[in-house]
């Protein structure tokens, strides 16, 4: 069985979460996305970068 992929349309990532990765996802001026693939399980994460470009925030 794979450790990251997608299932049911929504991705998943079993694998030990690490501080990069975290970042990427959580924080990343350079990704268009708002939601992004968990750091760790099923689902999405929030770009937060993002989301306060987007708001005019930032």
């Amino acid at each position: 069985m794979s450790k990251a992929g997608k299932f049911l349309g929504m991705p998943f990532d079993w694998r030990r979460p690490t501080v990069e990765r975290a970042k990427s996802r959580l924080w990343n001026d350079d990704d268009p996305r708002i939601l992004t693939p968990k750091t760790y399980g099923w689902g999405y994460d929030l770009n937060v970068a993002q989301l306060l470009h987007r708001l005019k925030l930032r």
